[in-house]
C-alpha cells in the first residue's frame, strides 16, 4: 500500500504522506484523498500491538530517505 501511495511522488510528497499516516495511527482523523485504502487502516490504532506492523514500511521509508541525505 505504501509503495503504491508514494510511487512517482517527490520527496516532500512522500514525507507528507508518511507524516499523515503516522497521525492516522495515533488516532487522528486524516483524509488521504486519492488513497482511501490507507484510511481503511484507521482501526489499527485500537490494537497497539498492530501499530508497529502497520507503520513498519513507512518508518523504513523515512529512515532510508534520511540516510540518503
Amino acid at each position: 500500500m505504501m509503495t503504491e501511495a508514494v510511487k512517482g511522488r517527490t520527496y516532500a510528497e512522500a514525507m507528507d504522506l508518511a507524516k499523515r499516516f503516522s497521525s492516522l495511527m495515533q488516532g487522528e482523523t486524516v483524509d488521504f484523498d486519492e488513497y482511501e485504502e490507507l484510511e481503511a487502516l484507521s482501526g489499527v490504532n485500537k490494537f497497539p500491538a498492530r501499530i508497529k506492523c502497520a507503520t513498519l514500511a513507512w518508518n523504513a521509508l523515512k529512515k532510508g530517505i534520511h540516510e540518503e541525505e
